[in-house]
């Protein structure tokens, strides 16, 4: 018999959800990726690079979903197999502008159709109206990020006591041993 358990939040759990439905859906994409060799961050940068012309790196995270801190060895790793092109920008020399490099636009024109092929596989599975609704909802939620949605005021002692522990604790125990 199953313990009877009392569910604490009623509401889905949406960014699980986006994460499941993120890996079902590229799961129809990543034979794609691999037949050619490209990891899904290098896809990222390629369609976005394919779509907007040249970016600088910042824009690209962004756009991407690639910390900063990732971008430098994937930029650095396409750059290195001929995929990217990155220039300075010679008004500001702090500034570098990634373009696709003519290999990175040859590679692009090969994997587009099968791409699209997908794409359309996809529409007639769950039809163009179901997948247009999608790609607007999505949207839409994405465009919510800047409004003000009020915020949960968060209190010191509703925090968990591993958070406190971790945070007040470590000085008691530093204070502890200089005893």
């Amino acid at each position: 018999m199953e313990p009877d358990v009392k569910h604490r939040i009623n509401y889905r759990n949406l960014p699980q959800l986006f994460l499941k439905a993120r890996d079902s859906l590229l799961s129809h994409f990543r034979p794609i990726l691999n037949h050619f060799g490209v990891t899904e961050q290098q896809w990222r940068i390629l369609r976005v690079l394919d779509q907007h012309g040249q970016l600088e790196p910042r824009e690209l995270c962004e756009m991407c979903q690639i910390m900063s801190s990732s971008m430098a060895g994937v930029l650095a790793r396409m750059e290195e197999t001929g995929l990217i092109q990155r220039n300075r920008v010679a008004a500001d020399q702090r500034r570098v502008l990634v373009r696709l490099a003519p290999a990175g636009d040859a590679l692009m024109r090969r994997m587009a159709p099968m791409i699209e092929l997908q794409y359309q596989h996809l529409e007639k599975a769950f039809g163009k109206q179901a997948m247009d609704d999608l790609v607007q909802a999505l949207e839409g939620f994405i465009a919510t990020e800047g409004t003000a949605v009020e915020r949960v005021e968060l209190h010191a002692e509703a925090r968990s006591p591993a958070k406190q522990d971790s945070e007040g604790g470590a000085a008691s125990r530093h204070k502890a041993v200089k005893k």
